[in-house]
């Protein structure tokens, strides 16, 4: 695949979950159980990543809870916290990064988003969190029923906002999700903190930040 130049970039695409917003279950989780290693065994073999994706895909929440459920009884009140709860597992906009959102958006930057999200918690953080508001296109996976990093999805976002792979660059935490959009023709930046984010746009895209 011919490389792409950081002189072609004209429209930023941002990851959301640890990107731009600080979510952790165990923001909420660390308040339900007292017991750190039952919390973490609850993580890991009932409510689980696996689990969480499946719900990022489109899988109805109330299905998956009563699901899991039937399998995990003894933590019925727990599952169900996952969905009833879920605000308290964000412990907000991740500042820096909010921050070279907004300033795009002031600089007149096309920005848009590719995130693996469920399609009611993410019109729930649309309310919750406002920044979300602000990009000129978003592909959610619940509603496409698609995850990153299956490449349809980034295939998806190119075919309904018109925009040429080569003049993108997408932003995410994994390292796979970037190579599947690199895979797709798209540029790709691997996010380690809002701070490096904000120096290699800075170098990538001729800009400066606040």
């Amino acid at each position: 695949m011919t490389a792409i130049s950081d002189a072609q970039i004209k429209n930023i695409v941002f990851d959301i979950g640890e990107v731009l917003i600080d979510w952790n279950p165990r923001y909420l989780y660390s308040k339900i159980f007292d017991d750190a290693q039952e919390m973490e065994y609850f993580l890991s073999h009932v409510c689980n990543s696996e689990w969480n994706l499946r719900q990022d895909a489109g899988y109805d929440w109330d299905k998956a809870i009563a699901d899991t459920t039937t399998r995990f009884p003894q933590y019925a009140s727990q599952i169900a916290a996952y969905k009833s709860r879920w605000p308290e597992m964000v412990a907000g906009g991740v500042a820096g990064s909010v921050k070279v959102l907004q300033q795009l958006k002031a600089k007149n930057w096309p920005v848009y988003a590719i995130t693996n999200y469920n399609h009611e918690t993410f019109a729930l953080s649309q309310e919750l969190w406002p920044f979300l508001t602000l990009f000129d296109g978003i592909v959610v996976s619940g509603s496409e029923k698609i995850c990153k990093p299956d490449l349809r999805i980034y295939e998806i976002f190119l075919d309904r906002y018109d925009v040429n792979a080569g003049e993108c660059l997408f932003i995410d935490d994994r390292l796979e999700n970037i190579k599947a959009a690199q895979d797709t023709g798209i540029a790709g930046l691997h996010f380690t903190s809002a701070e490096q984010m904000m120096r290699d746009l800075e170098k990538r895209l001729n800009i400066t930040f606040d």
